[in-house]
């Protein structure tokens, strides 16, 4: 026998086999994914993360009507014969105030001032508003000096938002920010897509939960929570599959049950081709495999198909090739299953704190952070089993898919784990 010569790198290409690259595969979720979900009304106070299913537009001009911008007193401009800060004017101050929620019904004769505070509407005969700190006043009259504007520290009605002014598309994900904004145009309800139900499930006989004694060889289970609180903090429904032993059959019944209740799957483990990798087999066999041997590092083996028509994505059993593959994979494509648009992280470009001579055929993605200096740090070491450098880590550092020389100082692409809405 002549074996091969000794590469010592698990993710080298072997001879004659093309791995997929990462935009090839998502492209194809890109192009193959749409909404499978409904649609609902919900109150406004229940909005936060839900997908909107159709366009939302102003009930309401935001601010309403015109108002003060400042606590002191308004006039008509054309009363003004200062022209300049040396010349001082006089005004008399009519009976009477106006202020937020208290609005001055009458008219304010020409020549004369009324107290005004902030966010009042604007009376008639008014149309400028002085600061009270720009005067001097006694009970029934108000100095100041000239080259005040015509319209000074007033708001226009409709300044912010029109009524019926588009605010946002449909597939549209609420964030707080956005709460404020209809709430201020009158919208109490909203029409949102129903939540997408994710279900996770771990396969492998090694694995055992939390709490269970280990023995010599078991192996604490830390993909299903971690899928799940990322399903959770992306505003998803997450369910919890449990586990599956290496077992194709049992395998089977996991799946065809997991159907009846999700809108996708998540599993973790047996997507490689080893012996007791049952998943990449079973889909290959009786469901739909799309593409497998992701180019990505960490990730290789990834399964991306569906099981009767439900989506599936095959992670990794490494803990940390699983997170990453979430991200890059599974992330965008469970927004265009729950309604929303394609989510694509925005990156920046940052001096690297560390050298690399990365090899071509295959992207990578580094724990990294962004020190005091400015510099994106990576951790230690690149196994796929250290899950400490998950929290070690703020971010991940994007390496392309060519072969790369990185010295110190040289630009890199950073992804803050907040750009992965985490």
């Amino acid at each position: 026998m002549q074996p091969p010569a000794l590469k010592n790198d698990c993710f080298a290409l072997p001879p004659g086999v093309d791995w997929t690259p990462v935009d090839t595969a998502l492209d194809l979720l890109k192009s193959r994914l749409s909404s499978v979900v409904g649609s609902q009304q919900i109150d406004l106070s229940d909005g936060l993360g839900r997908i909107l299913a159709q366009p939302i537009f102003a009930a309401r001009a935001n601010p309403p009507t015109a108002n003060s911008a400042v606590d002191g007193f308004g006039f008509a401009h054309a009363s003004v014969i200062a022209t300049d800060d040396a010349d001082v004017q006089e005004l008399p101050l009519i009976q009477g105030r106006a202020a937020a929620g208290q609005p001055y019904d009458g008219q304010v004769p020409a020549g004369h001032a009324i107290r005004i505070l902030t966010g009042a509407r604007i009376p008639l005969g008014v149309d400028t508003v002085i600061l009270e700190e720009d005067t001097t006043s006694r009970q029934d009259r108000i100095a100041f000096r000239g080259g005040l504007k015509k319209g000074a520290n007033t708001r226009k009605a409709g300044e912010d938002v029109a009524k019926d002014a588009p605010l946002f598309d449909a597939d549209h994900r609420l964030m707080p920010q956005d709460l404020a904004l209809l709430a201020a145009t009158g919208i109490a309800k909203i029409p949102v897509h129903t939540r997408l139900k994710v279900g996770v499930l771990s396969t492998g006989d090694e694995l055992i939960a939390t709490g269970q004694p280990p023995g010599e060889t078991g192996v604490y289970d830390a993909n299903r929570p971690m899928l799940l609180a990322l399903l959770d903090r992306w505003g998803y429904q997450p369910v919890d599959l449990g586990h599956a032993r290496d077992d194709r059959d049992l395998l089977r019944a996991h799946l065809d049950q997991a159907v009846t209740e999700v809108d996708a799957i998540l599993t973790s483990g047996g997507a490689s081709a080893g012996d007791e990798d049952h998943l990449s087999a079973l889909m290959q066999a009786e469901g739909q495999l799309h593409s497998w041997r992701i180019a990505i590092k960490p990730g290789r083996p990834l399964a991306l198909g569906q099981w009767q028509g439900v989506p599936l994505f095959g992670l990794p059993g490494n803990p940390v090739a699983a997170f990453v593959c979430t991200l890059i994979f599974a992330r965008p494509a469970l927004g265009l299953l729950a309604g929303a648009t394609w989510q694509t992280p925005t990156g920046f470009l940052v001096p690297a704190g560390f050298s690399k001579s990365k090899k071509p055929g295959r992207r990578e993605y580094l724990r990294a952070k962004i020190g005091h200096d400015g510099r994106v740090a990576c951790f230690k070491s690149e196994g796929s089993g250290r899950i400490s450098g998950l929290s070690w880590a703020e971010g991940l550092v994007e390496l392309g898919d060519a072969a790369r020389d990185i010295n110190e100082g040289n630009p890199v692409t950073y992804y803050p784990y907040s750009a992965f809405g985490i």
